[in-house]
């Protein structure tokens, strides 16, 4: 049994802290980039802020295939590196790049299919308008975005997450400011609305990108990973980047789209539940996204200690994993049960009843209290089988579980017509699911089988 091998290292969570802490700072920084946002179109008004978040979704979803493929970069570059074959890391790189290229077609075909999905689903006219208008702008952005994901997962896979956090990081304190400027028409800059937060965001991570190429070129980092040496197409490594990274492509997209489906369907009830989900999910990203830094990193070391064939260093990186996650969600879990009212007031706006926004938005924080250590459990369980390839069962299971939760969700709230609190109830018993099942794939250990991880590493 995998529990009875499992053993807190000291140096091990001293590493797996050093490389997850800038990757939860670098997490952090998104975060707060996309709560300034939303907390930027509260102060105009409730719709604007539903718009911002149903805008903003509906972007991740129609890139996140894309994003969950080219993320992928972490662990391979990991597995290179652990194998001692350096100079393939800067090569995924470069297949990534490719295929970021390649992508470009593809996307401006999903932005105009998706554009009109806002319509479709019966949100007030004045919001649908709102929401295209983000969309349309933040796609105008996704290549320089899967980029980024591209070469920072290829840095937190070499274990060098300080530089993530130091481009994310400035990324967002050329954010903060100019969103604030170009949404309200501050410092002599016109007053765009939700159009301002959309080219601010794509300004700060071009910025952002930019500081990630400097980085990959300097000299130290070039002669060591053979970079102008890795300027081509390596046909075993794209073949392989495409088998191990294309179910968690696939895993993304599908279990955004059903999460997406979810929150549109939720605010088809009304504004004052779009607006409550706004909210909550706001605080959610605060709580979630920081997390995926540790998932970064349990992903980093397992993949390192896959690529060097050390499975007793890989179950100290999961104790060490556990500890970190579960400590940090159980402290945000009493924080958003005890402050629940008092967090939501911060998105009051300056006029209007709040009343009723204010009594579902705190009955859905406690919901949120109750998954939070659920949410450790599935990140660092999760960080572990994707590390070590186990990518098709995280699929299948992942995308199985999901879309059986939007299937009862489209009966509670379409069907039935029931209560939002009951839909709400039903999300929290999928995420406590997702976390029981994940954890007993990790315990079972059939990921760790020595054969199945030799042909992780094999390049067909």
């Amino acid at each position: 049994m995998l529990l009875k091998k499992l053993y807190l290292s000291k140096e091990t969570l001293f590493e797996l802290v050093k490389i997850a802490v800038p990757m939860v700072v670098s997490q952090g920084a998104f975060a707060v980039m996309i709560f300034t946002d939303r907390y930027f179109m509260s102060q105009i008004d409730p719709v604007h802020m539903a718009a911002a978040l149903g805008g903003g979704v509906a972007t991740f979803f129609s890139f996140c295939f894309f994003s969950g493929l080219f993320s992928y970069t972490n662990a391979m570059a990991a597995q290179y590196l652990g194998a001692r074959e350096e100079a393939k890391c800067s090569k995924v790189v470069t297949q990534g790049m490719i295929m970021t290229l390649m992508s470009i077609p593809l996307l401006i075909i999903i932005t105009f299919s998706v554009a009109g999905i806002f319509e479709g689903m019966g949100h007030d006219p004045i919001q649908v308008e709102l929401e295209r208008s983000y969309y349309m702008i933040l796609m105008l952005g996704t290549p320089v975005f899967l980029a980024k994901i591209c070469i920072a997962s290829y840095f937190a896979g070499i274990g060098r997450t300080y530089i993530v956090m130091i481009c994310d990081v400035c990324g967002l304190v050329l954010n903060v400011p100019l969103c604030y400027a170009m949404v309200f028409g501050k410092f002599g800059l016109p007053e765009m609305g939700i159009a301002g937060a959309g080219f601010s965001t794509i300004i700060a991570e071009i910025f952002s990108f930019s500081l990630f190429i400097i980085f990959y070129l300097q000299k130290e980092h070039r002669e060591k990973f053979k970079i102008l040496q890795s300027f081509h197409l390596d046909m075993g490594i794209l073949r392989r980047f495409l088998r191990l990274g294309f179910p968690s492509g696939l895993e993304l997209f599908l279990n955004v789209a059903a999460f997406n489906l979810f929150l549109l369907m939720f605010q088809a009830y009304g504004v004052v539940e779009g607006a409550s989900a706004a909210i909550v999910f706001n605080w959610d990203i605060l709580s979630f996204v920081p997390m995926i830094g540790l998932n970064i990193g349990v992903i980093s070391l397992i993949g390192r200690f896959v690529g060097a064939q050390d499975m007793e260093r890989a179950n100290e990186v999961i104790a060490a994993g556990f500890l970190m996650g579960i400590a940090y969600s159980a402290v945000l879990a009493i924080l958003y049960i005890t402050f629940r009212f008092q967090l939501v007031e911060i998105f009051a706006p300056p006029d209007g009843d709040f009343s009723e926004i204010r009594s579902l938005a705190a009955f859905m924080m406690v919901g949120l209290s109750s998954y939070a250590m659920a949410d450790a459990i599935c990140l660092v369980s999760g960080g572990v089988l994707r590390g070590a390839g186990d990518t098709r069962w995280l699929m299948i299971v992942s995308v199985s579980l999901h879309w059986a939760m939007l299937v009862a969700q489209y009966f509670i709230i379409l069907v039935f017509k029931l209560d939002p609190r009951i839909s709400w109830l039903a999300f929290v018993v999928l995420m406590l699911c997702i976390a029981v099942v994940y954890m007993w794939r990790l315990v079972s250990g059939k990921w760790r089988d020595p054969e199945r991880l030799k042909l992780v590493m094999a390049e067909y």
